[in-house]
């Protein structure tokens, strides 16, 4: 005799409507869920995440720093180590919140089983990020190490350099996600990473000064998340610490904040309204 079928109920949205979140600590068992698979495939994971911005480094670093000597007084290859901690930070983040969560939310099912549980669809939400950042963290500690064995970290500040990548994984999990909302298939991503993260890893400074662009050029990368992270990273990993980095900090807060709110919407109107 076949098991009788059971409703899943229908996503859970905060009462009356409301478009503030509906958060508890139940987000965190979205995250265990999460880094409890991950166990399982960590070291095929974390090889993946480290690959491209080592081979970067590698090729430019050794490479074109050759040919180009050094940056402001820095050798090439220690101006662009920072700036590969956080990308590989956002590309970690990224895959992470697309490929991975697009998968769990409409191939394996993941969301609707856990929606059979108190646990709120903004958790759910809540929990991936979280998980994004964590895996941001992860990817941004093994190239602090790397970069420590090379013999590049000049600072002990660049210590700091790990929660940095935490609070930019929070940023483009949270981007991710808004972008998963929208995705009606895997290929709908390669334009998210043609036209949104691509620039990003090529503008936000990490292979030469942005002083070298021309003014607009220096305006449009401004408004890019990474490059932010890339400010910060490289004056924490110099020893070139300022207060001028806390407006960097709070720039990616902020963006973050919007981001967030903007992916609890799209997510709830994509399963819910």
């Amino acid at each position: 005799m076949s098991n009788p079928v059971v409703p899943v109920p229908p996503a859970r949205i905060p009462r009356g409507g409301s478009m503030l979140p509906d958060l508890t600590f139940r987000a965190i068992y979205v995250w265990y869920r999460d880094f409890t698979v991950w166990t399982t495939f960590y070291k095929a994971s974390l090889i993946g995440n480290l690959g491209e911005p080592l081979l970067y480094l590698l090729a430019m670093g050794w490479g074109l720093g050759k040919m180009v000597g050094s940056v402001n007084g820095v050798p090439y290859i220690s101006f662009l180590a920072p700036g590969l901690v956080c990308s590989a930070a956002m590309y970690a983040a990224t895959f992470e919140c697309t490929f991975g969560a697009f998968t769990r939310m409409t191939r394996q099912l993941t969301y609707d089983a856990i929606l059979a549980t108190p646990v709120s669809l903004d958790e759910i939400v809540l929990g991936e990020i979280l998980w994004g950042a964590t895996k941001s963290f992860f990817s941004g500690t093994a190239m602090l190490v790397v970069m420590a064995l090379f013999g590049l970290v000049r600072s002990p500040w660049a210590i700091l350099a790990l929660p940095l990548a935490f609070i930019i994984g929070l940023l483009f999990a949270a981007l991710s996600m808004i972008v998963t909302a929208k995705s009606p298939s895997y290929d709908f991503f390669s334009y998210y990473f043609t036209l949104g993260i691509a620039p990003m890893f090529l503008f936000s400074g990490i292979f030469f000064p942005l002083g070298n662009l021309p003014g607009w050029a220096q305006t449009f990368a401004w408004f890019l998340p990474l490059t932010h992270g890339v400010t910060v990273s490289r004056a924490l990993f110099m020893g070139t610490v300022s207060w001028e980095m806390l407006g960097d900090i709070a720039w990616l807060a902020v963006f973050f904040c919007l981001a967030f709110m903007l992916a609890i919407r799209g997510i709830r109107k994509r399963l819910v309204m």
